[in-house]
């Protein structure tokens, strides 16, 4: 009896679990079969994920903590894990005929990408500072792997050696001002904070805040620790950069949320403005610095820096309504990015990769199909109504105005329209200029995946009512 009670404890662990377990039971599969091994492994890993979601949905309601509060299962962890998983999987999806085409199928490709999904989903749950730090470690140490994947590419190996330098440092501020944290509060868990600063902030408090954030700008690629990202994004194999568009960014935001949220309520004045500054610079940076791109994943790095400063308004605000709109803008800015690497990884000429914007000259007339779809992701990406991304942007921007953040509001609204100009000129080339050689014929799992984005970005103002039901649970379980 004693050990079925034990067993069920453990139950909110168990999307975890069956990470962890299929990690290790995929790299043991992958070393009994050989090299031979690589697809079937990478293809079970998908499976693996999706197990994982179903579990998180399986799990029972209501907000559970374990480990003495380091651990939380709430409506909020359920939420973002489960738009994690489909981040991962889909990305995964994006890989397997990318991998087969390049010689590139080992089977310790899917383990990293599972590795590094359960780094996220404890990095969701973490409710004091050593949880989030490992979790936060487990996610990045596999992501500094699969960067430098291709071995044989000077690019590939330059962006992971890159990443891994510039996170390491970021690592270490954010260790610093955790324990800056600690040693002014007396406590890691976020409720033992909370309940520290709620007189008020000393300077040293502050300062531990401050370095604790620098880590997270980090994760998000939020301006002004943004430098790694479009070389990083251009240098990965462009299976790798769509994973690291999509799912580490909403572990990145979801532990901000929590952190700003549920730790520092009593401080939120102070970090407020740090938060309003951050989402500013990512702003316009993002709208201005991709005008000048070539190269499509540098141009869709310097767009992934401009939404992080979009979703980031959201939290500024500081309010269960903020909080919705960031979960709306993830949810929506991980079927956008999903969708755009669909054609970005389909983009291949005579057996080779191509990845500069002119090479989607005339697109529409070589490839209706995926020209149209490829629109319609730029036009959301850029915010144009009917389509998601102008919802994504409405909440977060509704959320600032009735916290009164007017200013914030206006030049996110300013930047949105110059960060329209690069995404209609793409539009314009594909559907006026004359036409280059046409790509090779779409692979089935790549279409499958720019369809099902499409139909999310071309549909969701019909039948809003889920994500946002679901969104405004989750935000209402932080406050």
């Amino acid at each position: 009896m004693n050990e079925l009670n034990t067993l069920q404890a453990f139950t909110p662990l168990l999307p975890e679990i069956i990470l962890a377990c299929g990690a290790m039971l995929m790299l043991m599969i992958g070393a009994y079969a050989g090299e031979r091994s690589g697809n079937v492994v990478n293809g079970l890993c998908i499976v693996l994920l999706l197990v994982a979601g179903a579990a998180i949905v399986w799990l029972p309601g209501g907000k559970t903590t374990m480990f003495g509060g380091s651990f939380i299962v709430d409506d909020y962890a359920r939420f973002l894990k489960l738009l994690t998983i489909a981040g991962s999987a889909g990305a995964l999806i994006l890989s397997l005929n990318f991998l087969s085409r390049e010689k590139l199928a080992k089977f310790e490709y899917g383990a990293l990408f599972i590795l590094s999904t359960l780094g996220m989903m404890m990095l969701i749950s973490a409710g004091d500072l050593i949880a989030l730090y490992l979790g936060l470690e487990l996610m990045s140490l596999a992501l500094y792997v699969v960067a430098s994947y291709n071995r044989d590419n000077a690019k590939s190996t330059e962006a992971g050696l890159k990443y891994f330098v510039l996170g390491a440092l970021s690592s270490g501020m954010l260790l610093y001002g955790a324990s800056l944290v600690y040693g002014f509060t007396g406590t890691v868990s976020f409720a033992g904070i909370a309940k520290a600063t709620q007189s008020g902030a000393s300077v040293g408090l502050v300062f531990g805040l401050v370095f604790l954030f620098v880590g997270f700008c980090f994760k998000i690629s939020a301006v002004p620790f943004h430098m790694w990202t479009p070389d990083v994004y251009e240098g990965s194999p462009s299976p790798v950069t769509a994973f690291f568009a999509s799912a580490p960014k909403v572990a990145g935001i979801a532990i901000f949320v929590r952190a700003a949220i549920v730790a520092f309520p009593g401080i939120a004045h102070e970090w407020q403005q740090i938060v309003v500054f951050v989402s500013l610079a990512s702003m316009l940076l993002g709208s201005f610095a991709a005008i000048g791109q070539r190269n499509i994943k540098r141009l869709l790095a310097y767009s992934s820096i401009g939404h992080m400063g979009f979703a980031l308004v959201g939290l500024a605000a500081g309010t269960a309504e903020g909080v919705q709109g960031v979960l709306v803008y993830m949810t929506i800015y991980v079927a956008m990015t999903l969708g755009s690497f669909a054609v970005v990884i389909s983009m291949r000429r005579d057996g080779k990769l191509v990845e500069s914007i002119d090479d989607l000259a005339g697109l529409s007339r070589t490839h209706p199909t995926m020209a149209f779809f490829m629109a319609m992701l730029l036009f959301s990406l850029a915010g144009i109504p009917p389509l998601a991304g102008f919802f994504a942007k409405f909440y977060v921007f509704l959320a600032a105005m009735k916290a009164g953040l007017y200013t914030l509001a206006v030049i996110g609204v300013l930047a949105s329209v110059v960060g329209a100009y690069y995404y209609l000129l793409i539009v314009k080339i594909m559907y006026f200029d004359e036409p280059a050689k046409g790509f090779e014929r779409m692979p089935v799992l790549l279409r499958l995946v720019l369809g099902v984005s499409g139909a999310i970005n071309l549909l969701f103002f019909v039948y809003p009512a889920p994500l946002l039901g679901a969104a405004t649970v989750a935000a209402k379980s932080l406050f």
